[in-house]
């Protein structure tokens, strides 16, 4: 019998793509949270999905973690799937929505975000974050302000919620 030796540089696989999640948060009158992050541009409450956990999981966990706000897995719907890669790195990412938060968002993590903030969706600035950007274009994708990120998108059955 034959024994391999696995070569050095595959001995300890490196990360070929990173499972997410970001959150669409509508308020009563329609208008969306983002954060401000230090280097001035915006995104959407999300992060990484543990193993194990599902879209909606990681989106409520996500959302209480990084704002304070509290939403049900079961009061969030998930858009689309999106898929880009760059840099070598595969990035899938859930595009959900919910118009269930409740709370008041709070900064909880102020090394990654200086504020929260709501803004009418014709008045979401253009400094995003490239997922959510990407996110926030499966949600509305007449919002053609919105900067144009080149992801693959998977639309799940069930169509996209009103705004």
């Amino acid at each position: 019998m034959t024994t391999t030796h696995e070569r050095p540089e595959r001995a300890v696989p490196r990360p070929h793509a990173v499972v997410g999640v970001g959150l669409v948060v509508l308020a009563q009158d329609g208008r969306v949270l983002l954060g401000q992050a230090h280097d001035g541009r915006w995104e959407l409450p999300g992060g990484k999905v543990d193993p194990g956990e599902g879209f909606e999981q990681a989106a409520a966990r996500e959302l209480a973690e990084e704002t304070d706000l509290r939403a049900a897995p079961e009061a969030i719907r998930i858009l689309s799937v999106q898929i880009d890669a760059k840099a070598g790195l595969t990035r899938l990412t859930a595009a959900a929505v919910t118009t269930s938060a409740e709370g008041v968002p709070a900064v909880t993590e102020p090394h990654k975000i200086t504020r929260w903030q709501w803004f009418a969706p014709a008045e979401i600035p253009s400094a995003l974050y490239a997922p959510s950007a990407a996110v926030l274009r499966a949600w509305r994708p007449d919002l053609t302000a919105l900067p144009h990120v080149p992801s693959y998108d998977y639309p799940v059955s069930g169509g996209q919620p009103s705004a």
